[in-house]
């Protein structure tokens, strides 16, 4: 996995489109530490894979405005 690079990936998911059973473009990845979390931003935010380019920052839980840094200091990444 990609974001593994980065440090522990706790879990991964790709968001799927029910209708078509096609991918919506974007997933979220759960990292095992806010600081790997971080470094994941930093390393993926902007880097071309498979000819697109990705999109990485913290997720925002809903209703909040602050970034994500839940429970045992992890952190979830949206791509």
């Amino acid at each position: 996995m990609l974001f593994a690079t980065a440090g522990g990936v706790d879990s991964a998911a790709v968001v799927m489109n029910r209708d078509t059973g096609r991918s919506r473009g974007f997933g979220f990845v759960k990292m095992a530490t806010a600081e790997e979390a971080d470094a994941a931003v930093k390393k993926f935010n902007g880097q071309v894979v498979d000819g697109r380019a990705l999109k990485v920052e913290m997720s925002n839980p809903s209703g909040s405005g602050g970034a994500r840094r839940g429970g045992g200091g992890s952190g979830t990444n949206r791509w």
